[in-house]
């Protein structure tokens, strides 16, 4: 038996009942007709196309449309727009919706549905276009509506060979609000239905039924055929695949993933391979082109980076094996999601930022590819408006959103949202679909895929507390043990997601990824100082053919005063090298001229006198 769509269902239904039927939602895709009818089963119709065929292959004589531009007409076909005009007394058809006497669109509409000699349905097209606010209507338009609402209240009821039929007022609105509320609103003969994307069991229709073959090139097509014949399995997993990727896709969409895929000679194999190119207008996912060679090897690399955050690594890669091994969100029903969600948390300078960037370079080569969002910038009520973009008729509307704008541009790439708990709630509500859905519509009503991207929380949630008076306490510090200050961490982001924010159901979407990062321990702030020496050692090489060398006096000083500033991590150690070191030694290096080609030994750090200063000898080459 053919499925047939939820809305066709409740039209059977209420078109029995209702002389009034508002239809919303989706009404500018087209869909397939479910019913034997004049034109085949199957065939794919645009909304008002299929409800002339609907209504015809209901018994109805008289179908006419009506929209503010054209009148009233029948373009599906001929003799509706004669017989309609005989029915209404032979008046001029090309009416305005506004009220202008006798010869009003809603007159004629009247006229037509109070008759009971003819079973007529009156499909309002662009519904919503009538009027220019359902506010603030003027007293013609007032007429209009009052003659429309009276006409639904005047239908009758006729007498055909298909049974009693009931003439119809049909409106197609993009919502039922555009549409004036004192007119639907506890009206009894008014039934509103919601046309909704295709559901599943539609998309399986089109994708495992007869159309199927229409998706591909014969040559591909037959080429494959045996192969899938022989293993009938693998041919299903690549079709529900398919339905899933494409959940939340119109009709118009499915057909045009349809015309892509034949025309580009995707094989059977590869067809959502097309879903890709229809998307983000690649062909080759770079997420199917990683070195897998490279991933192996990745944990060494981010431990030169990321220094002591063994278990955040250790984390943070598993993460994305599951992505690149196609595990992310099997569990789920939900093919979309984005390829991987992390929540970073732990005390400031301990390598969240730099994790995350160090990511964008192995996954995508280049770590531009970390969009880093400051959300302290979104702490206001309106703020996902800067994310997403204004709605129309607001300032900053032709911009849209700095998200999505990011996203559109680069679909493959990690979204960095720093200090996420300092975004406003509004803003947070935004995340819940992301993190469920993989897309967002935009104030353009663009629909964003977030699906091949890694989002990543950053977060200082946990660290302090706060007591009935707003005083802030230390709840975790550099003298716990790492358990101690994951166990911590976790229970204050816990706690304030539950408690203080009230939204249980973000924390539910990020799951078990809530990595912890550790305080800078004595022995890992040895190495991040060593690093960073390291760094200006060769950088002064390889750009001003400066070679330096520090005595032990002078790094025992910068690893003294790093060791006495672990409680700002790793960005502390550098604020040291930069105070005790780059500065006085730039000061030295300028006052005395020397702007290329020279060896220096830095022998000592004054600290006595500010500013600080260093001690270098010269040495000729």
């Amino acid at each position: 038996m053919d499925y047939i769509p939820k809305w066709h269902r409740e039209l059977d239904i209420f078109s029995k009942i209702k002389p009034l039927i508002v239809i919303e939602g989706n009404v500018y895709d087209s869909y397939r007709l479910p019913i034997e009818c004049d034109m085949p089963k199957g065939s794919i119709l645009r909304l008002s196309e299929y409800l002339h065929y609907y209504f015809k292959n209901s018994g109805y004589e008289n179908i006419i449309f009506y929209d503010n531009m054209q009148g009233f007409y029948n373009t599906c076909e001929s003799g509706y727009t004669e017989r309609f005009s005989e029915l209404v007394g032979g008046n001029n058809l090309n009416v305005s919706f506004r009220n202008n006497g006798n010869n009003s669109a809603s007159a004629l509409i009247r006229t037509a549905v109070s008759q009971n000699t003819q079973a007529t349905v009156i499909i309002m097209d662009f519904a919503s276009r009538y009027i220019v606010s359902p506010d603030n209507l003027n007293q013609s338009e007032v007429e209009s509506f009052t003659l429309l609402l009276k006409a639904s209240m005047e239908s009758h009821d006729v007498r055909t060979t298909d049974g009693i039929l009931k003439n119809i007022i049909v409106m197609i609105a993009n919502k039922v609000n555009d549409i004036p509320a004192w007119f639907y609103l506890n009206n009894p003969n008014e039934k509103t239905i919601s046309l909704q994307t295709p559901s599943k069991e539609e998309r399986e229709l089109m994708v495992k039924g007869d159309m199927f073959i229409s998706f591909f090139d014969r040559t591909v097509y037959n080429s494959e055929t045996e192969y899938f014949n022989e293993h009938p399995d693998e041919l299903v997993k690549i079709q529900d695949r398919f339905v899933a990727l494409t959940d939340g896709f119109s009709f118009t969409e499915l057909n045009g993933l349809r015309r892509l895929c034949k025309n580009e000679r995707f094989t059977i194999r590869n067809m959502c391979d097309v879903i890709d190119l229809y998307k983000y207008g690649i062909k080759e996912n770079p997420w199917k082109n990683l070195n897998i060679s490279e991933l192996k090897n990745a944990e060494t690399d981010f431990r030169k980076r990321v220094k002591g955050q063994d278990y955040a690594i250790s984390k943070t890669l598993d993460v994305i094996k599951r992505a690149v091994t196609g595990m992310a969100g099997i569990q789920s029903s939900s093919q979309t999601r984005p390829k991987g969600v992390l929540f970073f948390a732990g005390p400031t300078g301990t390598g969240k930022t730099e994790t995350a960037k160090t990511l964008a370079e192995k996954l995508f080569g280049d770590e531009s590819c970390c969009i880093r969002f400051d959300m302290s910038e979104y702490g206001q009520s309106h703020s996902d408006q800067k994310l997403l973009g204004a709605p129309p008729g607001y300032v900053g509307y032709e911009a849209g959103g700095q998200l999505t704008n990011a996203v559109k541009e680069n679909p493959f790439s990690i979204l960095l949202f720093d200090e996420i708990e300092k975004a406003h709630p509004s803003v947070l509500d935004k995340f819940l679909q992301i993190l469920e859905d993989g897309r967002m519509t935009d104030g353009q009503g663009n629909t964003i895929y977030f699906s091949e991207c890694i989002i990543i929380f950053t977060s200082n949630l946990g660290i302090y507390t706060r007591d009935e008076n707003g005083v802030r306490h230390a709840n975790v510090n550099s003298d716990m043990s790492y358990d101690e200050v994951r166990k911590n961490v976790r229970k204050g982001v816990e706690e304030y997601f539950k408690t203080e924010l009230g939204r249980p159901e973000i924390l539910n979407r990020i799951g078990e990824n809530i990595v912890v990062y550790d305080y800078i321990r004595p022995d890992v702030a040895k190495q991040i100082l060593d690093a960073q020496l390291e760094k200006i050692i060769n950088n002064l090489i390889a750009d001003k053919q400066i070679r330096i060398s520090i005595s032990e006096n002078v790094y025992s000083k910068l690893l003294e005063n790093a060791l006495n500033n672990l409680d700002n991590g790793g960005r502390g150690i550098g604020n040291i090298v930069e105070n005790l070191l780059i500065n006085p030694l730039s000061r030295w290096l300028f006052d005395n001229e020397i702007f290329d080609n020279s060896d220096i030994a830095i022998t000592a750090i004054n600290e006595e006198k500010l500013p600080v200063s260093v001690e270098c000898a010269r040495n000729n080459r």
